[in-house]
């Protein structure tokens, strides 16, 4: 996937299943997939699967696009009953956007855009393993303050 994503509009786009392919490039990779909840995608099928399944049914789940072209995720996840004040975030880039401030910048306009479908959220949170010092970066840089053990 040959992008530049340094003079290229980042968007985050609802999920299609003809994001398949360019989802594949990313969701496959065991580096990229290392730190969210799912294992690395084996198969056209199983992605399509998963697109279709939770990508499009979750209440905001947004394909992070450079020319249309689908280079990770970002989801925020409102809780409901009493946690309903509170959402949490969570966020991969494929490897060859890494370090180019891809995340900081899908992650800016995911608050924005998704705080304003869920006006009851006052607190974002995501839990960021210890070892991934990158998106802590990431967080930080948008405004995120750390809580608990470093």
């Amino acid at each position: 996937m040959e992008i530049d994503s340094s003079s290229s509009t980042i968007t985050l786009q609802p999920f299609k299943l003809s994001d398949v392919d360019d989802f594949m490039i990313w969701a496959s990779d065991d580096r990229v997939t290392r730190y969210v909840t799912w294992k690395p995608f084996t198969s056209k099928e199983e992605a399509l699967t998963h697109i279709k399944d939770v990508c499009i049914q979750h209440p905001w789940y947004r394909s992070i696009c450079i020319h249309d072209r689908s280079i990770g995720f970002v989801w925020i996840y409102p809780g409901s009953g009493d946690e309903r004040c509170r959402a949490d975030i969570g966020y991969a880039v494929a490897l060859e956007f890494w370090g180019q401030g891809v995340a900081t910048k899908a992650v800016k306009i995911a608050i924005s855009e998704a705080l304003k479908n869920f006006p009851e959220v006052v607190r974002l949170q995501a839990y960021v393993v210890v070892e991934n010092k990158a998106s802590q970066r990431v967080l930080e840089k948008v405004g995120f303050l750390q809580e608990g053990d470093e």
